[in-house]
């Protein structure tokens, strides 16, 4: 099946953006339920020159122009690797930090975004051997995309870097010169990554820093005991070359849990951010869920709760982290969402790969009652309508049912429909069914989770 963005016909409505919501009873926004892919691991460390996936810094695209897809990874090159190694090994041998390890950024491709293959490329030396999947060795956390603003010119595909550091290339595989572009101190020792970002015609890229938390100190601060934390940095430009001075957007409030790195991407009008969270007890990484309606102002959703969470046994393929990569890939059945997962610890010997997890449509997070005894309602804010069908995208269980009321200028209900079945836009109202410009839309439902509406003018 062909990746495709939900057709440009459809105004289309998150529930998890509170800006499209006027009011609500006995309801709770939860996260989505995502499905770890059965051929999981995807892709793993399995040539001479992937010592360590560490955090897989993994970008992923569908090339709509090729039909095929895309993913730029960084693994180290120059490590010591935990091939072989059992976890009675691994506990009690030291690891062996940074200090000489080297990162690169390798390219792999898949026809279906299952079976991915690590193309020879000859572009970059491994052990006096060209006969490998490498584009560039040094640049650490890299992010890339495919620019869809851009024209199909030499800066069609797009990547940032630790530095700041910001290249071009016409194919993705051929980069220019980095170009720095850090106009203050930024750490950037992460998966940094960037965006057209439509709403403000603007490049905006996520970055990290480091900033001061609740933690005390006890005894003098070193470099093992100290309060610094973790936080997420935004900086944007209008060319990709000029870029404003960064600004905290999600700081580390809690010593303990740190935002590592968060892809951005942007989906039915809003910026929805897979945040990675590192957990300093025990040394693990999930992945949690954010949203933004200017990519400045961040919402957590279910904060401290895992969009997609690690497996509980450990060298399982993602016990220990589980980092998102920029960005989904969205099916008309399905959203992918592709994720560097790691057997062991942050901090520890470990084996990384590439992994998947679906989630439905528009499934990022949806509406549920509280009280079980008692209905959910939610009504829409007044929106543009100028007679289009109205959709919805929602579970429903067994027993259960969701009323949808159309409601004019004077808060009149015009038309009802009620459907008791799970829905990926299915239509409840057809096109003209109010003659009005503005219409808002009645929820009321039982045992349903709701996720997201639609105006159509198919």
């Amino acid at each position: 099946m062909t990746p495709t963005m939900n057709s440009t016909s459809n105004k289309r409505f998150l529930l998890l953006d509170d800006r499209n919501v006027e009011n609500a009873h006995n309801v709770a926004l939860k996260l989505g339920v995502p499905t770890k892919h059965p051929a999981n691991p995807l892709m793993i460390e399995d040539k001479p020159w992937e010592k360590r996936y560490d955090n897989f810094y993994g970008n992923v695209v569908f090339d709509n122009e090729e039909s095929i897809y895309k993913c730029w990874y960084s693994p180290f090159v120059v490590a010591h690797s935990a091939r072989g190694m059992s976890l009675p090994h691994r506990k009690k041998t030291p690891y062996e930090g940074h200090e000489s390890q080297e990162m690169a950024i390798c390219y792999a491709t898949s026809k279906d975004g299952i079976s991915w293959k690590k193309p020879s490329l000859g572009l970059v030396e491994f052990e006096q051997n060209l006969d490998n999947n490498l584009i560039s060795r040094g640049p650490h956390g890299t992010g890339v995309f495919k620019d869809s603003h851009a024209e199909k010119t030499s800066r069609q595909y797009k990547s940032i870097c630790q530095g700041l550091n910001t290249s071009f290339s016409h194919d993705g595989l051929t980069w220019s010169e980095p170009r720095f572009i850090s106009r203050n101190k930024i750490a950037g020792d992460t998966h940094n990554n960037a965006l057209w970002a439509p709403t403000l015609g603007k490049y905006v890229g996520f970055t990290r820093t480091w900033g001061k938390t609740d933690r005390r100190l006890v005894g003098p601060e070193t470099k093992t005991n100290h309060a610094w934390g973790r936080q997420v940095a935004r900086i944007e430009s209008a060319d990709f070359c000029h870029w404003s001075k960064s600004e905290v957007v999600i700081d580390c409030k809690k010593w303990e849990h740190q935002p590592y790195a968060m892809p951005v991407f942007f989906h039915a009008n809003t910026y929805i951010g897979l945040l990675a969270i590192h957990d300093q007890i025990s040394d693990r990484v999930w992945t949690e869920l954010a949203w933004s309606p200017d990519t400045k102002n961040w919402h957590r959703i279910n904060e401290g709760l895992p969009l997609i969470d690690s497996c509980p046994n450990p060298l399982g393929y993602d016990f220990g982290c589980i980092y998102a990569c920029a960005s989904p890939i969205f099916l008309e059945d399905e959203i992918r969402v592709y994720y560097g997962g790691s057997d062991w610890l942050h901090t520890g010997w470990r084996n990384g790969c590439l992994a998947l997890a679906t989630l439905r449509p528009d499934g990022f997070a949806g509406y549920e009652q509280i009280n079980a005894n008692e209905l959910g309602r939610i009504r829409t804010n007044a929106l543009d309508y100028k007679g289009q069908a109205v959709k919805i995208s929602a579970d429903v269980s067994k027993n259960g049912w969701i009323k949808a009321s159309l409601i004019d200028n004077t808060h009149s209900v015009i038309s009802s429909v009620q459907i008791s079945k799970t829905s990926t836009d299915t239509n409840l109202f057809d096109r003209q069914v109010i003659d009005e410009d503005t219409v808002r839309i009645e929820f009321e439902f039982n045992a349903a989770k709701l996720y997201s509406f639609a105006f159509s003018s198919e």
